[in-house]
């Protein structure tokens, strides 16, 4: 086989993946080429590539997901290759075509294996022919109130249903008896076909207090398939993860062969290549169900680079180059621990309304050992209502779960964010929870435990300002400027000629920022 060349690379995508895949193709020497939107221009994705071409709108469907500007984009800019990211076209078979019909590389799987996967229920039915663990339910064509009713009483209550073609939680129902069935089937339906443009559904047996447990899979062209371990993403709310670990607390060695001989599996049974996610529901009994597979890199890939020291952009830009995965199973590391958690720019107060505004003050954690924080913004950026509003991801290792645990704290507590709301404090009582300390994980938690995680608390008063100002400037260097160690100017006592001495701070707290 001979060696694609691949020395230019395009991003279609924004944000912290966009910046992060830059990273590793920089390293690797490869140019790399961002795309943005009119209102994208100045992102930080735009600045970092060494080329950047501007697709117009402001939407994404007149820009990231726009299939044919994203092509012409790398014929302008002499991209042999396109990385999807994920979100926007990285799932989208038609995209992963359309680029091989243009004699370009897709750093994915081949189409084929995204349409295999891209319907819950043909994924199940292949599944079950490869032997993969299902969760019983039903997964056929029929549609009618009638066979759904069926179907629910022979699984028995509670179910879930499902929408065929979707994710993120979007027309997903639980339904605890007969009397809910008809009003939630047509209210996920209308979901589903407002969200994808298909209101098939599946309906499956409600697992209570599961664990979501994946499985990182990856693939080359000559026919290996690893598993590189797993992780824990249960901590979830509305089906959304929050927070994501590696390994999974409480996994016996058996048990993640078990799960990891089965993604593996999955993954050759639809001829994948490529970086991939299959994912699992595991019980209190241990046992564990197919749910779905994600063919892409999965935003919570970091935790696995830790755990096993490996780059997986680097490996899926070495396998669209043509090469075999470097090491066997038997070779694949188990280092330590690592959690991960999502920051947004959101208002947990409101509902979790995605928040916009200017980044007045954006301060990361302190770079050191077992700290990573991969982010698409800088301070003084914009937040738009266009697009999803990750700010970015904090990511901690440690020897073992609670060295990662506390030093994810610490890396919370120094970070900083103003002028636009987020969901810091949130993520920091979660890590904080005794529950979560404790590796008490299942799907539930969120819900659970919400008035710890989500108090209610006051706006805070003047008088609360006035002592952080006064706390932070005692805080500072008693001088701004050691050139000139006599003059008063140069001092930080905010001393003013003739006038009483004052000293201006601006502060952030939960997304409200004040002048004192």
């Amino acid at each position: 086989m001979s060696t694609p060349e691949l020395t230019t690379l395009l991003i279609a995508n924004r944000g912290e993946i966009a910046c992060r895949i830059m990273r590793t193709a920089k390293n690797m020497g490869l140019t790399t080429v961002a795309v943005h939107s009119a209102i994208d221009r100045d992102a930080r994705h735009s600045r970092e590539a060494d080329l950047r071409v501007d697709l117009g709108g402001s939407k994404a469907a007149d820009s990231y997901l726009a299939i044919d500007r994203l092509i012409e984009a790398a014929r302008a800019s002499g991209a042999h290759a396109i990385h999807p990211g994920y979100g926007f076209l990285s799932e989208n078979a038609d995209f992963a075509r359309a680029i091989e019909n243009a004699g370009l590389i897709f750093l994915g799987p081949p189409a084929s294996a995204i349409d295999a996967m891209g319907s819950k229920s043909a994924a199940k039915a292949l599944m079950e022919q490869a032997g993969v663990p299902l969760v019983p339910g039903y997964h056929g064509e029929a549609q009618d109130i009638e066979t759904f009713r069926a179907a629910a009483e022979r699984i028995g209550y509670p179910v879930l249903l499902k929408a065929t073609a979707g994710g993120g939680g979007k027309g997903m129902k639980v339904v605890e008896h007969i009397g809910e069935l008809a009003e939630s089937l047509a209210s996920a339906q209308r979901e589903a076909l407002s969200s994808f443009g298909d209101a098939r559904m599946l309906v499956e047996k409600y697992v209570l207090t599961p664990r979501h447990v994946e499985i990182q899979v990856f693939a080359d062209r000559h026919g290996h398939c690893l598993y590189l371990n797993e992780r824990d993403c249960s901590i979830q709310r509305r089906h959304q993860k929050v927070v994501e670990e590696a390994p999974a607390p409480g996994l016996t060695t058996s048990l993640r062969k078990a799960m990891g001989e089965a993604a593996v599996k999955a993954a050759q049974a639809i001829g994948y290549v490529g970086a991939g996610t299959v994912e699992f529901l595991l019980d209190a009994r241990g046992e564990f169900f197919f749910m779905e597979m994600n063919t892409r890199l999965q935003v919570e890939h970091p935790v696995t680079e830790y755990i096993t020291g490996l780059d997986l952009v680097e490996w899926q830009i070495r396998v669209a180059r043509g090469e075999s995965l470097p090491i066997t199973q038997e070779q694949v590391p188990l280092t330590g621990h690592a959690i991960e958690v999502r920051l947004y720019a959101e208002d947990p107060a409101n509902d979790f309304l995605p928040a916009t505004g200017t980044l007045e003050l954006y301060r990361e954690p302190a770079p050191g050992p077992g700290r990573r924080v991969d982010s698409g913004v800088a301070e003084g950026d914009s937040i738009s209502p266009f697009y999803d509003p990750m700010l970015g991801k904090l990511i901690a290792w440690g020897e073992d779960r609670e060295q990662a645990r506390l030093r994810l704290l610490t890396m919370l507590d120094e970070f900083a964010v103003g002028g636009v709301r987020t969901n810091l404090a949130f993520l920091r009582r979660i890590i904080a929870h005794p529950a979560f300390a404790a590796a008490q994980l299942d799907t539930g938690f969120i819900p659970r435990y919400q008035a710890q995680l989500l108090p209610q608390t006051d706006e805070p008063d003047d008088t609360f300002w006035q002592a952080a100002a006064e706390v932070f400037s005692q805080s500072q260097p008693a001088r701004i400027d050691h050139a000139d160690p006599y003059s008063p100017w140069a001092a930080s006592s905010g001393f003013r000629a003739g006038l009483p001495a004052q000293t201006d701070v601006r502060l952030s707290c939960n997304g409200q920022t004040r002048n004192i």
